[in-house]
């Protein structure tokens, strides 16, 4: 009899331990909790952590995070309006505000990746489709390019280097996915915090395409800085032989200017000489006269003068060396 005292009591102590335990949660502090009874939730959500009672067995405890949570969307390929294919990977940040409506639409976490992978992706094709690639690729509107302060003013006055105008820009985009896709996502209870573009490609098919006509634009742009390096090189040359051809001008004027007066000196200094008397004059006109010789006669040269040439007279009288010998 005392045995069954003691089962018994030990029966309904456990039978306790089991109603306790099966009445009782702990709440922590990065969740909220939906109460279900039967599968359908009762009361309001609860919000605040610590421990918490409940009627056992017939009510559940379905926790939900309330953390700020990540979405982080698979790449995928879409036009834009200029017919170019594109891989766009967004990701995007969001936190649940309404428990009970997130439960009642969704249940779990993973049904709201998968209903954020339909919304956000509906989104962002919708509005790549409706902008160019610049203003998806550009980040802002009003961005002015850096120029090398060191290229001279006519290359920084050129259009060079400028960009493409747009009208928004990506931030402006990515902030047309993220009010259309806010107010779809609302009604799941979900507070849709941001989005960003994590990555934009070119699709594989177009890449080379893409390339290529880079490549092109920077040749162009290498060939015309060839061009007018080559046009400023000979524009430098030129100037180097024209400073040359007026050094070399001014330096034979100067040359002349001084043999002239060196000219002007010695001959002032001849006529002082031989002005002296007229045996002077007469010395200095024969001297003159036989340095003339050797410029006009040479080993076969045949004159013919009168015989009152000025260069005739000094030869009057005079004999060959044979007929000196014979003499």
């Amino acid at each position: 009899m005392k045995n069954i005292k003691q089962f018994t009591l030990l029966s309904i102590l456990l039978l306790g331990l089991i109603i306790l335990g099966s009445s009782t949660y702990t709440v922590d502090e990065v969740e909220q909790v939906i109460i279900t009874q039967f599968g359908k939730p009762v009361g309001k959500p609860i919000v605040e952590a610590g421990l918490k009672f409940k009627v056992p067995f017939i009510q559940a405890v379905n926790p939900i995070d309330k953390r700020v949570l990540e979405w982080d969307g698979a790449p995928s390929d879409m036009p834009t309006k200029d017919k170019l294919y594109i891989s766009v990977d967004l990701f995007a940040r969001w936190r649940i505000v309404d428990p009970l409506q997130y439960f009642l639409r969704l249940r779990d976490e993973r049904s709201a990746q998968s209903r954020l992978d339909d919304i956000l992706g509906s989104e962002t094709r919708n509005a790549v489709a409706k902008h160019e690639l610049i203003e998806i690729i550009r980040t802002t509107k009003d961005r002015v390019p850096l120029r090398d302060t060191g290229l001279p003013s006519t290359e920084q006055e050129s259009n060079m280097g400028e960009l493409v105008p747009i009208d928004k820009g990506r931030k402006l985009v990515e902030q047309e996915i993220f009010n259309s896709a806010a107010e779809k996502v609302g009604v799941f209870g979900i507070e849709l915090l941001d989005i960003r573009f994590k990555r934009i490609n070119y699709n594989e098919s177009v890449r080379p395409k893409i390339y290529d006509r880079m490549i092109s634009e920077r040749r162009q742009i290498a060939e015309r800085f060839l061009s007018e390096g080559n046009g400023e090189a000979a524009r430098i040359r030129g100037n180097r032989v024209r400073d040359l051809n007026k050094i070399e001008s001014e330096a034979y004027r100067k040359v002349e200017e001084i043999r002239g007066l060196a000219d002007a000196k010695a001959t002032e200094i001849y006529a002082r000489a031989y002005n002296q008397s007229p045996q002077s004059v007469e010395f200095y006109e024969f001297t003159r006269t036989m340095a003339s010789y050797p410029a006009v006669i040479g080993d076969n040269t045949t004159i013919v003068l009168s015989t009152d040439s000025d260069l005739f007279k000094f030869l009057k009288g005079m004999t060959s060396t044979t007929d000196a010998i014979k003499q």
